[in-house]
């Protein structure tokens, strides 16, 4: 097995690669420029590490990874739009650069071209590796839906929450693991544990970034709390309203209620998460996927080696502060 870093660095430079603009420019340039904003390139790499774990040659899997990481940022572009975002990985959005017209269809571009990045596997491969795409193309834009619906909703409950962060989030996780068990040609009974792996991982993450926006580390430039300002109904708003009392459920609400763009909003809030015992609910709703996404480890046919090589993975990722 390789660093992570290697993995990143196969991927940047096939990536890099495969990046130019021809006419029009105005339909390409735009997907160059949300491919190179950077970002973890976690999905990526996670295909090309699944693909080494079986004993292949990773590099079979860089224009799979590359179809992930097409359909990722097609993904990014649209929810931008809908978002009415100005700013993605602290530069101009697509929409914003260009225009609307010129987002949508440069990220209907970016969907076309993650199909066409898997015509060169073998016949039954793509055939595979395409029904995986099209599914987790279909969850993620309901996810998105049940997003936009929650806005406007007064309560969320919290299984339907966690349906929606596990498609809209977690399921490209998944699938990103399992296209590069199928490229390695190993045992299907190795593609559910490796999905579940991803999936629960990628769930965990998108838990811990709502926890993480309140009670994250401020050192890194992040203005803590955006979530709360933007009233957003995260894990810890959902929580705190399921555990609270009569009067922190009004005074939570009332909160929830206001435009108001200020620190003592953040700060009363984040008092009530804390007071209701919502924080150590999430964070032990995180520990508790995480360990869901570990145990499935236990199923896979790959050496202890390697089996501790995804854990370390898996606990590195989820150790953060931002």
């Amino acid at each position: 097995m390789k660093t992570v870093e290697q993995y990143r660095e196969a991927f940047l430079d096939h990536l890099n690669s495969k990046l130019f603009v021809k006419e029009p420019r105005n339909l390409y340039e735009p997907m160059r420029y949300i491919l190179q904003l950077g970002g973890k390139r976690l999905r990526p790499i996670l295909t090309l590490i699944a693909t080494d774990l079986f004993d292949a040659d990773y590099h079979k899997a860089l224009n799979a990874a590359m179809a992930i990481e097409m359909f990722h940022n097609f993904s990014l572009v649209h929810d931008d739009i809908m978002d009415k975002a100005s700013l993605r990985r602290g530069e101009t959005t697509v929409h914003k650069k260009w225009n609307t017209n010129i987002a949508i269809l440069s990220g209907d571009a970016m969907l076309v071209k993650a199909y066409q990045l898997l015509d060169d596997y073998p016949t039954e491969v793509f055939s595979l590796l395409t029904k995986i795409l099209s599914r987790t193309a279909l969850q993620v834009c309901e996810g998105q839906q049940w997003d936009m619906d929650f806005e406007t909703q007064t309560e969320v409950s919290i299984p339907d929450y966690l349906q929606m962060i596990r498609y809209k989030t977690a399921v490209l996780i998944g699938a990103a693991l399992q296209m590069g068990v199928i490229i390695a040609n190993a045992s299907p009974e190795n593609q559910m544990p490796i999905y579940i792996f991803g999936e629960e991982l990628g769930l965990a993450f998108q838990l811990q970034d709502d926890y993480l926006d309140a009670f994250g580390d401020e050192s890194f430039g992040k203005r803590i709390g955006g979530d709360i300002i933007e009233n957003k109904k995260t894990i810890l708003y959902l929580t705190a309203l399921k555990l609270a009392d009569e009067q922190q459920r009004k005074t939570l609400l009332q909160h929830y209620a206001t435009a108001e763009d200020s620190q003592q909003k953040i700060n009363s809030v984040k008092a009530l998460f804390e007071a209701t015992g919502a924080t150590t609910a999430v964070r032990q709703e995180i520990e508790h996927t995480t360990r869901r996404a570990l145990s499935a480890l236990t199923e896979l046919t790959i050496s202890d080696e390697k089996r501790h090589y995804l854990k370390e993975f898996a606990l590195k990722l989820m150790d953060r502060k931002v």
